[in-house]
């Protein structure tokens, strides 16, 4: 057990890394067209989809960066923004709760649109059905860890977690930080480690394409006007 634990949060999480890294350049040097994600919008466009669209996506995104910012954020740091452990594990709570329940409720629309619409289902592939299934068992999971989370809301188990998080970051392993937290965490922790590995080989990939560019693009000039 102690050999599959070191395996899964240290030697796990580098592989995973890498096929993430490599194997989306890769899929884009060699298969640009598929660098998108297949819109099915134009087969159902109704209002219902939208709603569960822009929930599902603006929580997963806030659920991402806030992942990201909360584990790797330097413990030192805490005090320039006001926060204690205890304080930032709450807002953490409070802040990821919101953005989880928003992103439950849009990935069920998603989901059941997915499954039982019957012009959407024809053209979904399974890759297209099986990312969106575990990214929804992800967010329950994600969930599940809140009332673990309230029985200690001294944040010591927050800094267990980010401290693995950047041992990781700087190939110190730190498997053994996390040696003692809840189960629920490593299966939290494992399932979003796996969502790396396969990044490149789904439609997730379309979230490098994000068009933050057209914020400052210059204008096009398509045709111009006859004299």
């Amino acid at each position: 057990m102690e050999f599959l634990h070191t395996f899964v949060f240290e030697y796990y999480v580098y592989v995973a890394g890498t096929v993430f890294l490599l194997g989306s350049l890769v899929r884009f040097d060699m298969s640009q067209y598929t660098w998108k994600t297949n819109s099915s919008q134009l087969l159902d466009n109704s209002m219902k989809f939208q709603v569960g669209s822009v929930l599902f996506h603006a929580g997963v995104l806030f659920l991402l960066f806030g992942h990201l910012v909360g584990m790797l954020m330097p413990h030192w740091m805490y005090p320039y923004f006001g926060l204690t452990p205890g304080a930032k594990q709450v807002l953490a709570i409070v802040s990821g709760g919101i953005a989880g329940i928003a992103a439950l409720v849009g990935g069920g629309i998603l989901l059941h649109r997915r499954l039982f619409n019957t012009r959407v289902r024809a053209q979904s592939t399974r890759n297209d059905i099986f990312i969106l299934v575990l990214l929804y068992i992800q967010l329950f999971l994600g969930m599940f860890t809140i009332p673990v989370s309230m029985g200690h809301l001294d944040g010591s188990t927050m800094l267990k977690l980010s401290d693995w998080a950047q041992h990781v970051l700087t190939f110190r392993g730190g498997s053994e930080i996390i040696a003692d937290v809840h189960w629920i965490f490593k299966l939290h922790m494992f399932l979003g480690i796996t969502t790396f590995l396969i990044f490149p080989f789904t439609r997730l990939v379309h979230i490098w394409s994000l068009p933050a560019g057209y914020i400052a693009r210059q204008y096009q000039i398509v045709r111009r006007r006859s004299a």
